[in-house]
């Protein structure tokens, strides 16, 4: 609040309850209206008129500011019963998970463990899921960009690829079961940050930006000689999860995309300086976007020009300045995000350390690959000016862009025919609008605006500070997601969704691609679970109907079903010492008829949904007496659903 519309307001009495006057509301974050940016550091006025006044309202009121008359419902408002229209990916950064959202709900529907372990339903603790995460896994992962494999520029709902920074891996979560089936480590590299799918024709090829640059091999050799570090653009089999091929770069790389004809790739790259502190990666003016010409890299992997490094059999090529693999275009300065217009025509790059964002045509790839360009600077078709700390944008699919303005706490909408124009000389007013978002927005996107489907419903800012937007919860804010309805010729901020730490990124798409693809019980043929039933195929057990324990020496293999409210065995007993492999199958077919197996004392649980099999193996270290029981209420005798590990010493 300014100190003009504070004096105005009258001052409440000890303890009295006031609504707040109309100036009052449009000073706010985020309402119409608000000639100020942000106020975003001088916050005390505001803090103290809602916090001490007891004021009804604080900065809670963007539903009911945006209701367009009383008693109608606000526009994300999703009836009990009804559906929402779209599904939401979002990241879930240090947590390590992808959290799934309703649109325009905004209500979380699920967690899925992808990097991260979790109690709830034994990832990292079942062997099905140790399986995927692979052996010494890390107890953790930076999860930040997932998306959707594409046919022809298009979701369709098979997979989703998200990036570990932390772990440098890659991971797929089939559709069908929103479980990661896939998990790998990418070598050569250290920090995976950028992904993305290739849309045509398929996915194909996951494109994955390295972004530190390390010594190669990284093996104790050239420690402290930066010039020497080197960091790599990867290329993986999004159908085997085999890495295909590698690209040597120049820089740092940052974020990446691919263009609509399965030509090219394109990523930002930045430290062309090679520096290792924050003043020495500044000093220049200009860094780059890089792009990758796809065909001549396969071409030079097919005719053996390239190398391998240390242990790893993947072919390297070098793309660095020079190259006829990569074309190097000038880009100011520090540039972050890259992103793909639907329309297949250009490429937009987020200056960050500069107030433009630069448009690139991606048919100028082909003249200077053909040699009918000689200055990459050619490629550029508009730089506009938007404001500062530009990191994202994304588009409408009706000609817009919406760049997110970090520093500016904004959200700048442009036209981009308007800004090549300008480019080009004739003036215009290729800006539209800008909206305040609270506060410090990273990246957004807007519904199907990753494909030529991009509808222009939908466009939600992921802020990464959100002080005094929420209640507080201690010193640790939550992250702020606002949900911008954009259908309009204004963009209009219609809700607040405060998020754990910290959603880099998400995807939003339409219910109907995946409806029909997901599974509402378990397939028993399915793979996921094959290896365990293949098992038990060795020891005669049926699954699906056997109950029983079976010693291999020291090794001990014990077989149930689980059916609301038994399972098949009501105790077993083992010897300290025992290894011990405890396989339920949960016979249930009934939709969302869950079961559990939690054993106490041991930090052993695992979910069985209907008709799936889940198994885990551990050391029965503790003799006694140790009861299991269910953990997912299925039955009216659901408490007394349990059985006995007796643990002789």
């Amino acid at each position: 609040m300014n100190d003009k519309t504070k004096d105005q307001s009258p001052e409440p009495k000890a303890g009295e309850i006031r609504a707040l006057t109309p100036e009052e509301v449009a000073s706010l974050p985020g309402q119409p209206g608000n000639p100020a940016r942000r106020n975003f550091m001088r916050t005390s006025a505001l803090a103290g008129l809602v916090g001490a006044s007891g004021l009804i309202g604080g900065l809670g009121l963007d539903r009911a500011a945006h209701a367009a008359e009383p008693g109608k419902m606000p526009e994300d408002y999703v009836a009990p019963g009804h559906l929402d229209e779209y599904y939401g990916f979002w990241s879930g950064g240090q947590s390590g998970e992808l959290r799934i959202l309703g649109l325009p709900s905004m209500r979380e529907l699920i967690r899925v463990p992808v990097f991260n372990r979790s109690f709830a339903i034994g990832w990292g603790i079942t062997n099905e899921s140790k399986r995927v995460l692979g052996k010494d896994f890390p107890p953790g992962g930076d999860l930040h960009h997932p998306h959707m494999s594409q046919t022809h520029g298009r979701y369709d709902g098979r997979y989703l690829f998200a990036n570990d920074k932390a772990g440098t891996r890659v991971a797929r979560i089939r559709c069908d079961i929103m479980r990661t089936d896939k998990i790998i480590k990418i070598p050569n590299v250290q920090a995976i940050h950028g992904l993305r799918v290739q849309r045509e024709p398929r996915t194909g090829y996951v494109f994955a930006n390295a972004e530190f640059r390390i010594p190669v091999p990284n093996d104790g050799r050239d420690l402290d000689d930066p010039k020497k570090y080197q960091t790599m653009f990867t290329a993986i089999d999004g159908d085997t999860m085999e890495i295909a091929w590698q690209v040597l770069v120049d820089g740092n790389l940052d974020n990446t995309d691919c263009d609509y004809e399965g030509k090219y790739a394109a990523s930002t790259c930045y430290n062309g300086e090679d520096a290792v502190d924050l003043a020495g990666m500044m000093r220049s003016e200009r860094d780059w976007a890089v792009v990758f010409n796809i065909k001549r890299i396969e071409e030079a992997v097919k005719a053996g020009k390239f190398k391998t490094i240390g242990k790893s059999k993947v072919p390297v090529v070098d793309g660095r300045h020079g190259s006829p693999l990569t074309m190097y275009v000038p880009i100011p300065k520090n540039p972050h995000g890259l992103n793909a217009s639907p329309d297949g025509k250009y490429f937009v790059v987020a200056g960050k350390l500069s107030p433009t964002c630069t448009v690139v045509e991606w048919s100028k790839a082909d003249a200077y690959f053909n040699g009918k360009l000689k200055d990459p600077r050619g490629a550029v078709v508009a730089e506009p000016q938007l404001g500062l700390g530009p990191l994202h944008t994304a588009f409408d699919g009706r000609g817009n862009a919406y760049t997110t303005l970090f520093i500016d706490s904004q959200m700048a909408k442009w036209h981009i025919q308007d800004a090549i124009d300008d480019y080009a000389g004739k003036k215009t007013n290729y800006l539209r609008q800008k909206l305040d978002v609270a506060y410090q927005p990273g990246h957004n996107h807007s519904s199907l605006g990753e494909t030529r489907d991009a509808d222009g419903r939908w466009l939600v800012s992921l802020n990464k500070f959100s002080k005094d937007r929420y209640l507080p919860v201690g010193p640790l804010h939550p992250d702020s997601d606002q949900l911008i309805d954009i259908s309009g010729d204004q963009m209009v901020l219609v809700a607040d969704c405060p998020v754990f730490s910290e959603p880099h990124d998400c995807i939003i798409v339409p219910r109907q691609i995946m409806m029909s693809k997901i599974k509402r019980i378990w397939d028993r043929k399915d793979a996921f679970f094959a290896e365990t039933v293949a098992q038990a195929k060795q020891h005669g057990i049926t699954l699906e109907k056997d109950s029983k324990v079976i010693r291999q020496g020291k090794k001990v293999f014990v077989y149930m079903t689980s059916s609301a409210p038994k399972y098949g065995l009501d105790s077993f007993k083992v010897k300290k010492g025992d290894e011990v492999t405890v396989v339920i199958t949960n016979i249930d077919d009934i939709e969302d008829l869950t079961h559990g197996f939690c054993l106490t004392d041991y930090g052993i649980n695992m979910e069985m949904s209907p008709q799936e099999t889940s198994s885990v193996t551990f050391i029965a270290d503790k003799p006694g007496v140790h009861w299991y029981y269910c953990t997912f209420f299925c039955h009216a005798l659901h408490l007394e659903m349990r059985g006995r590990m007796l643990v002789e010493a």
